[in-house]
């Protein structure tokens, strides 16, 4: 059962809009151990956090920031995965796999794409991965799960390879979609639903 009460071992908070929702910002301030992408990171400090760690290319930090958080700031030149995946790789280094993921969409669509398809490679990396943002969470899953729900609730699910999908507690019917469209705006019946599959997909939850 995929309950809607997470506790995360650690947050990441990505550079793209600063959260505001109150579920984000509780799991900021409520962070054991918080790392910020680099570009996050000044945003980050100037609202009173402090992480634990800073994880990129530098190239979104002055010099002199460099120097003040030189003992938390680690610096990754290579520009094959971005600083997300870069602080991701970092929490599997040092052991975190319950993860919630801030300020990862906004601002550029391109990256907010990018960070959310992401997902689906921290769930193969055996992360419990969960990315929260203003209105809602998004959740990579795998084969059959069943959630905790109330009625209403807006659901969208989105198939990155799985097959004989299909549902139980929600709206409309779910199908082996292969086009990102065709499994949005379903809404659940009750207390509870289920998603049937082989494979791995996306769920996003509206708050």
């Amino acid at each position: 059962m995929i309950r809607q009460s997470f506790v995360p071992e650690a947050v990441v908070l990505a550079a793209g809009t600063f959260p505001t929702h109150p579920i984000a910002l509780n799991y900021l301030k409520s962070a054991p151990f918080l790392v910020c992408c680099d570009g996050a990171a000044i945003g980050c400090i100037r609202r009173g956090f402090t992480p634990n760690a800073i994880i990129g290319d530098g190239d979104s930090l002055p010099s002199s920031w460099k120097q003040k958080y030189a003992s938390i700031l680690y610096q990754i030149s290579e520009q094959d995965t971005n600083d997300l995946s870069k602080a991701m790789r970092y929490l599997l280094v040092h052991g975190f796999k319950k993860v919630v993921v801030l300020g990862a969409t906004g601002k550029r669509e391109d990256h907010s794409m990018g960070n959310v398809s992401l997902l689906a490679d921290y769930l193969h990396q055996q992360f419990d991965v969960r990315m929260v943002t203003d209105h809602g969470v998004f959740i990579p899953l795998q084969d059959t799960q069943s959630f905790e729900s109330k009625v209403g609730e807006k659901i969208s699910i989105f198939n990155i390879d799985a097959h004989d999908m299909s549902s139980e507690g929600l709206k409309y019917p779910i199908y082996d979609f292969t086009k990102l469209w065709q499994g949005t705006l379903n809404e659940s019946l009750g207390d509870k639903f289920t998603v049937h599959a082989t494979g791995t997909y996306l769920i996003f939850r509206s708050f």
